[in-house]
């Protein structure tokens, strides 16, 4: 437990703490995580993620909710990953990696990373809102005035409502349309239980969904609290990518 170095990453204000873990010897305990992750008496941070070896991969990447347990696909983790990966000289420019929902592969340069997302799943449209999985469960509804909307309040309604306490949960997102390619998107996040700055793969659906709705054309600008995003697709949600900026905030030793 003593001695083990540390970096803390964030990706459009969703921060995570990042650990190399290619030796295997984080002790990576529901009950360690979490407390890494609070922040009050932790580092402070909405996941962690572990970057292990992989014989068929750069590398893979391991990812865990504040709560402590392993989450489902992060894609601003993801791209937090990418970049996490490319400091430690991993790779180059290009790389391809495994993740829990399948093969990723991502561009990076100076300023972004653009990170190929997986198939769409489990697409459901309905009158007042639309599902799909795209790596993670996310619910995407529409509403105005976004900047004074309880989040909060409403994304935690939906997420522990019986419906979909039944279905294992849920993330929330609410979305306001401003122009003809341009989307600002709030997200409650299962598992942070709460609204974090940004959610790269609450993003991605967000960005589909308003396809879906409005015809609207790639790339799709998206705003979120934590910085702009753009989504990328092809319209049969082939070749999808979540591009925006990856930044180390800090590093230290646990």
């Amino acid at each position: 437990m003593n001695n083990i170095k540390f970096y803390k990453y964030q990706g459009t204000g969703n921060d995570f703490v990042m650990i190399d873990n290619r030796e295997g010897n984080f002790p990576a305990s529901q009950e360690y995580i979490e407390h890494l992750c609070h922040r009050r008496f932790g580092i402070g941070a909405d996941g962690l993620i572990l970057l292990q070896n992989d014989a068929n991969y750069d590398f893979r990447m391991v990812y865990y909710n504040a709560d402590g347990r392993e989450g489902s696909m992060c894609g601003n983790g993801g791209r937090c990953t990418v970049r996490f990966a490319e400091d430690l000289g991993i790779f180059k420019e290009n790389t391809k990696f495994i993740a829990v929902d399948g093969e990723h592969t991502a561009q990076a340069d100076s300023k972004v990373i653009s990170l190929k997302m997986g198939e769409v799943h489990s697409l459901e449209r309905h009158a007042d809102y639309d599902f799909m999985n795209t790596g993670s469960p996310h619910y995407v509804a529409y509403v105005n005035d976004i900047e004074k909307f309880d989040v909060y309040a409403e994304g935690k309604k939906i997420r522990y409502s019986d419906e979909w306490m039944a279905r294992g949960g849920t993330n929330v997102n609410f979305v306001e349309i401003l122009n003809d390619d341009t989307i600002y998107v709030r997200t409650y996040e299962r598992g942070v239980e709460d609204e974090t700055y940004s959610c790269g793969t609450g993003v991605t659906a967000s960005a589909l969904s308003a396809y879906l709705l409005q015809g609207m054309k790639s790339p799709i600008k998206v705003i979120t609290k934590g910085g702009n995003l753009q989504v990328s697709f092809n319209e049969d949600f082939s070749d999808i990518h979540l591009i925006g900026p990856a930044i180390k905030v800090f590093d230290g030793i646990l």
